[in-house]
């Protein structure tokens, strides 16, 4: 007997280690559940204290935070954003700065909680909705939802945005030391004497280093003058763009604003609200940030005044094409490519997103999620009503928010039938990679990639790169003689010379006519076509 329960005492631990784990341990960014999260500060008018200092520096609180269970102290708040911060209003946007005190706090990895309170979205569903989109496409941040209670009160839904940070950096680019930085200042300064005047971040060039410090904030310990060469490239030599920028980010990044009437962006009055980073390989990465006035509910593209329902429905795809104050759109767009990446991006997010509805049930998915702590928050600035009705009806007689569907039902109508996106593309069919013959001893050390295409295609074009590699590198592909094909089809194919006999090759393929181009695979930011080098070999 006494054997027996020395041998169950030794198994404890194990017992418990198995206990726990199969407790579930909510994601963090978890979209099916809503997240909970419990301030404790030490001010009873904590609202109040929190506007003080934001008003006269930018310290944080100290205090302690549960969030969904797991418990933290010493961690920093402060209210946060810059239009949408309100004084006097206890729903302010809001960071939770995990790491305040102990460096080394952190929750599911992430050491930064940012909540945003969706000012001017009475859907509650523009900021995740668009991070959702876009993510499809591009790196951007999580998005989802969390109640937040501060000192046992409750102080309403929020959005719960990943941090734009050295995690984020490194998840997606494999680096965090880089230089790096946020288009726009939130206490923005006067630029010195010399200076451009009012250009926030539209990386117009300037001799003056300083002058970009009242343009955007240096996230990083270095990088002005990398950030200058981008803007010297962009305007005075575009041709050599793709050496410091990564262009195709950059056109998703402006296909999204402009499909999804984002105009509090770079794409809008400001240019502001997007972030930079410099990976490894010397391209500047731009990411989405602070989308809560998306969908129209900002009205401005910097051009005369504010666009009414009708005019945000039919907002030109091609709106800054030669605005000279826009020069990432201006300048890239000037290539005749670029311009056709950029409207097949459109037309790609379109069809996948908003002609089939998916955008719709998505925004009825979300708000039926958070329609019950939405309705239980005393501090919401939108009724029950609104809310309902946001996603087909304008909300507010001032501010004239416009819904959702109402905006984009007949905008994807304006875009299908707008003259510069009724081009048919080519398709890419029959896409194969040689493998060895049957009876041949010789080893391929090649991959020989062959595709056809339909419609009259001028060129293919073969993206790749060897697995482990972060950049792609490109080549135009050959067109192959034959007379059997029908009219307007050919093939093409190139080789691309392996390095070892393990190399696995990612790639994907540009199909470009006269009128536009067509990736193949369509999801080939994130699921390139791959092939082992030894598989072909067996």
């Amino acid at each position: 007997m006494k054997k027996l329960l020395i041998a169950f005492i030794g198994l404890l631990p194990f017992l418990t280690y198995a206990q726990s784990s199969k407790a579930t341990v909510r994601p963090f960014f978890d979209k099916k559940t809503i997240g909970e999260i419990r301030i404790t500060l030490p001010a009873e008018n904590w609202s109040d204290a929190l506007d003080s200092m934001r008003l006269y520096g930018e310290g944080l609180m100290s205090g302690s935070a549960s969030i969904d269970g797991m418990e933290y102290a010493g961690v920093g708040v402060r209210f946060r954003g810059n239009n949408s911060y309100q004084m006097g209003l206890k729903r302010n946007p809001l960071q939770i700065k995990l790491n305040h005190t102990n460096t080394d706090l952190q929750h599911q990895g992430y050491s930064s909680v940012k909540l945003s309170s969706a000012l001017r979205d009475p859907s509650m569903v523009r900021e995740v909705l668009f991070h959702e989109i876009a993510g499809k496409y591009m790196p951007s941040p999580q998005a989802n939802y969390v109640k937040l209670f501060i000192n046992n009160e409750y102080v309403g839904v929020f959005i719960n945005l990943e941090s734009l940070d050295e995690q984020f950096n490194k998840t997606h680019y494999g680096s965090s030391e880089n230089p790096f930085f946020k288009a726009g200042v939130d206490y923005k300064q006067p630029a010195p004497q010399g200076c451009k005047q009012n250009i926030d971040g539209n990386l117009e060039y300037e001799d003056n280093l300083d002058c970009y410090r009242s343009n955007f904030e240096m996230q990083s310990d270095r990088g002005w003058s990398d950030l200058q060469e981008l803007t010297r490239i962009l305007n005075n030599d575009p041709k050599n763009i793709e050496r410091v920028l990564d262009v195709d980010n950059t056109l998703w990044m402006l296909a999204l604003n402009n499909v999804m009437v984002n105009l509090n962006s770079y794409t809008g009055n400001r240019s502001i609200n997007y972030y930079l980073y410099k990976d490894n390989n010397g391209h500047f990465q731009p990411v989405h940030w602070d989308l809560n006035l998306s969908f129209g509910s900002f009205k401005n593209t910097g051009v005369g005044s504010d666009l009414d329902i009708k005019d945000l429905q039919r907002l030109d795809p091609m709106l800054h094409f030669d605005n000279p104050y826009k020069p990432l759109i201006s300048q890239l767009l000037k290539d005749p490519l670029y311009k056709k990446i950029y409207l097949s991006h459109i037309r790609q997010i379109i069809d996948e997103n908003f002609a089939n509805g998916a955008y719709e049930k998505r925004a009825q998915e979300l708000q039926g999620l958070i329609v019950v702590p939405f309705n239980e928050d005393k501090y919401k600035t939108y009724s029950l009503d609104d809310f309902k009705n946001s996603l087909r009806e304008t909300i507010g007689k001032r501010s004239k928010i416009p819904g959702i569907v109402e905006l984009m039902s007949k905008r994807v109508k304006f875009l299908k039938d707008h003259p510069e996106l009724t081009a048919l593309p080519s398709s890419v069919s029959d896409v194969t990679v040689q493998g060895r013959g049957k009876f041949e001893n010789q080893r391929l050390n090649t991959f020989h990639i062959s595709a056809k295409a339909d419609r009259f295609p001028q060129r293919l074009m073969l993206f790749y790169r060897f697995e482990g590699q972060s950049d792609f590198t490109y080549m135009n592909m050959s067109e192959e003689a034959s007379s059997d094909l029908p009219s307007g089809v050919k093939v093409f194919s190139c080789l691309v010379e392996a390095k070892s006999a393990d190399d696995t090759l990612e790639y994907y393929i540009l199909a470009e006519n006269a009128g536009t181009v067509q990736f193949t695979p369509s999801n080939y930011t994130s699921k390139p076509y791959k092939i082992k080098l030894s598989d072909l070999n067996k």
